[in-house]
């Protein structure tokens, strides 16, 4: 059903980025999205990570939340568990060797010997803001997720 058909404050999911191009948004066990607001050209939606953010009043949404809620509370209990759902093992960038990671090397327990976290490519981790500027829907964006962290306001002011 398209986001103009629907009232506000509806709790939407499988929701359309584009017109036409299918359900991209809030698609995982236990989410949805909140129709805040509508205008002519634009809705306005709550998504359950903490953007706010505007999509085009013609694309298409279930009305709903999606099930299985409690799927992110399941305890796997071994490492076998996790082997059995494809989930490869995380190893340690300090237990590699520096040609493998960054944090690689160093006699014994030593630690990264760089100042920061960094990714076996060489690029910060934590914080590190990826988005690309000149994106144009950046300007459909009213609130980042992370807008508190990041020191950033509620008011769009163009660029990120």
């Amino acid at each position: 059903m398209p986001l103009r058909l629907m009232p506000e404050g509806t709790r939407v999911h499988n929701i359309e980025f584009h017109v036409g191009m299918g359900g991209k948004l809030c698609r995982s066990a236990g989410t949805s999205a909140k129709l805040q607001s509508k205008d002519d050209k634009y809705a306005l939606l709550n998504l359950q990570s903490g953007e706010v953010r505007y999509l085009p009043i013609n694309c298409m949404a279930t009305i709903g939340i999606v099930s299985n809620e409690n799927h992110k509370n399941r305890v796997l209990g071994k490492a076998g568990a996790s082997a059995w759902i494809g989930r490869r093992p995380t190893v340690r960038g300090v237990a590699m060797n520096p040609v493998d990671h960054p944090h690689g090397g160093g006699e014994g327990k030593s630690s990264g010997g760089r100042k920061g976290s960094f990714s076996p490519w060489g690029w910060y981790t934590k914080g590190l803001r990826t988005r690309n500027k000149k994106q144009h829907s950046s300007k459909l964006i009213v609130r980042r997720r992370n807008h508190e962290k990041l020191g950033l306001s509620n008011v769009n002011k163009g660029s990120w």
